[in-house]
């Protein structure tokens, strides 16, 4: 009898215990099937996440009780909670240009040490003597000048703004500016890392905003009560993002530079943006709560009509939440939109709309201006940093990555205080990793094809690795998602050679794997606008799998590398139910760095302590050249301070 043959015959047995299996053999790939499961489900979440505008409060008074509470979830978010220590600015002016009747400083200054942001300051020749003036944080869009940064491509503005009573300091991004960063990390750059972190350089660009109206608080001519904030495309997100942060702002004319969820996932408007446009929801926000965070300040929200990564779709709807918002609060006045005709950048008509507003709300002049029509200052004359030999050697700009987010230092347990330990980090995961988990995940649901529906809309699969044996338990193949079944087979099924082997595919892997490209990575990045991951949906694929399973009596989890990570988290919140009996991880990474990827774990803990965490209860077996690796010394710490040293292995 050969091996397909002997499997066939114990299909009986399997389908008594409750629970189905596809055929045993080779995954089938088919992305279109895994694409249009993917697809039905993003879609899913957003109409639901959708509802959800200002946390679904309808009055004013709701509306201030939560609005503390929804702007520290923001800076979270952001990875900015706790805030970054205010160190000093050590703000440098390099050069100053005369232009006409405006003054021109190129200068710099460190939002964190190392963390340089080159910026030109535009302000009047001539200030009266004592006068306090408006000014403008300028954030830079999209805009590659090279060394120059993108604050020469917008210099025009920040003259207008001089030659019109205004300080006006014109920002360099991260990424354009003189002293080159990265926005595209999991867009193509494959560091996926930035969500366990809970990294997104829209953290870097909010924060080196607000160090910059620090610095223009700073100016003796500067009004510090009269600030204002604009910039388009990713100058507009930042734009969002600084004034939901910093109410010192007071007035903001955000341009095309933000959408909402229906458009950036349902219509996969994602793709056409860098990581800088995003903050990881983790609270489940309908997007344009955000903005809400600014009411009732004037609020000008500036778009143009035929504007392909902004459309229109998305902008009535903003503007039409925003109109709700204000209203609610009493100042229906304070927010107005401008639409323009055309694509994607600066016309005269919309330029003008935008100087109008901030002479209306911060000088108090509805007079009619004119547009900017100003020749061209040559970039390299614009400057904070002339020539290559100028940038300092203790910039980080090029790995803030690295530094912005601080990872978590966890502190071992000692045998009196493991229980308060644990229970103290288990609350974290569930608050700020694993938050889109229910507190009971239900079991998987049977389809008329024999796989399993683990939430709505996401269905795995399980497949039989070998015979059905005896009737005490399983063992559970958890598999990445190229893993290959007869390879799975060849691993375990000599070390398990008595026992029931069963492959589990969560979602996107096996026949329902989706298609992925780099870039954009479409769906790996609309999870996380959405609060979540990949792997931790393969988490609550594993634990419903399981549930279901409980009835098969003790339950082994086993996978190699991120897969056998994201067993021991199904582990750590299983039901108890699924009578789990040992964890084995063949080759475990030794950092989240290397996956699985959760949104912010690596500010609970790491890998070596999340497996700690499986003590007292569970056996824990790591398996090859990994499992030596020093760092699993902590784990090994945290099982004897637990009392259970016996029940970590190495091998």
């Amino acid at each position: 009898m050969n091996r397909r043959q002997w499997l066939c015959s114990t299909a009986g047995a399997w389908m008594s215990c409750g629970v189905w299996s596809l055929p045993w053999g080779k995954a089938q790939d088919t992305p279109p099937r895994g694409d249009a499961m993917i697809r039905h489900y993003l879609a899913a979440e957003t109409k639901r996440l959708s509802a959800r505008f200002m946390d679904g409060v309808t009055t004013k008074p709701a509306w201030e009780k939560v609005r503390p509470r929804l702007k520290q979830e923001f800076l979270f978010m952001l990875g900015l909670d706790p805030l970054p220590e205010k160190t000093p600015l050590q703000a440098t002016v390099t050069g100053t240009l005369e232009v006409g009747d405006v003054v021109v400083d190129k200068l710099h200054y460190q939002s964190r040490p190392g963390l340089y942001v080159t910026a030109n300051l535009w302000r009047p020749a001539t200030l009266p003597q004592g006068a306090k003036l408006p000014a403008i944080l300028y954030v830079c869009g999209h805009s590659s000048r090279g060394r120059d940064g993108n604050k020469t491509a917008f210099q025009d503005h920040g003259r207008w703004f001089a030659s019109h009573g205004y300080v006006c300091l014109v920002v360099d991004t991260l990424q354009l500016g003189e002293i080159a960063g990265i926005h595209h990390g999991t867009y193509r750059e494959g560091r996926w890392w930035w969500h366990s972190r809970g990294y997104t350089p829209a953290g870097v660009e909010c924060w080196n905003g607000i160090r910059g109206i620090d610095y223009l608080s700073s100016l003796p001519y500067v009004d510090a009560e009269k600030i204002g904030v604009t910039g388009i495309s990713g100058g507009g997100a930042t734009t969002n993002w600084i004034i939901a942060a910093d109410d010192r702002v007071k007035v903001a004319v955000p341009v095309s530079g933000v959408s909402d969820l229906e458009c950036y996932v349902t219509d996969q408007v994602i793709n056409g943006h860098c990581d800088c446009m995003f903050f990881h929801n983790l609270y489940q926000w309908e997007w344009t709560t955000a903005l809400a965070l600014f009411a009732p300040k004037p609020l000008l929200f500036a778009n143009s009509d035929n504007d392909k990564i902004f459309p229109m779709s998305g902008n009535k709807r903003i503007i039409e939440r925003l109109r709700k918002c204000y209203d609610m609060l009493g100042a229906k006045d304070n927010v107005d939109e401008h639409v323009s005709k055309g694509g994607h950048d600066y016309r005269e008509d919309l330029r003008v709309a935008i100087f109008q507003f901030f002479h209306k709300h911060l000088k108090g002049d509805k007079a009619a201006v004119k547009d900017a029509k100003f020749d061209k200052i040559e970039g390299k004359e614009l400057r904070a940093f002339p020539e290559d030999t100028d940038i300092p050697k203790d910039t980080i700009n090029a790995k803030a990555d690295e530094t912005f987010v601080p990872v978590a230092q966890v502190e071992l347990p000692t045998e009196k205080n493991f229980k308060e330990w644990k229970a103290g980090l288990l609350k974290q995961l569930r608050e700020k990793v694993f938050r889109t988990l229910p507190e009971k995940v239900p079991e998987a649901s049977r389809t008329e094809l024999g796989e399993y529906e683990t939430e709505p809309g996401i269905v795995c699969s399980l497949q039989r690795l070998g015979p059905v044996r005896g009737k005490t338990g399983a063992t559970y193949v958890v598999l990445n998602p190229d893993e290959n079944t007869d390879d799975a087979w060849k691993v375990w099924e000599a070390r398990y050679a008595n026992d029931s082997i069963y492959g589990l595919f969560p979602r996107g892997g096996g026949p329902h794997k989706w298609t992925r490209k780099n870039p954009p990575n479409t769906v790996e990045r609309s999870l996380v606008l959405l609060g979540q991951t990949v792997d931790s949906g393969r988490v609550r694929d594993v634990i419903a799998l399981m549930t279901r399973a409980a009835n098969l009596g003790p339950v082994r989890l086993v996978g190699t590398g991120p897969a056998g990570i994201i067993a021991a988290y199904a582990a750590l919140v299983m039901p108890e139910a699924a009578r789990l009996s040992e964890i084995v991880i063949l080759d475990p990474p030794t950092s989240h760095r290397d996956g699985p990827h959760f949104l912010n774990v690596m500010r609970v803990l790491d890998i070596p302590e999340a497996l700690g965490l499986l003590a007292p209860a569970v056996k824990l077996t790591l398996v090859g050249q990994n499992a030596q690796h020093k760092a699993f010394d902590r784990t090994a710490a945290i099982y004897e301070a637990a009392g259970k040293k016996a029940l970590f292995h190495r091998e």
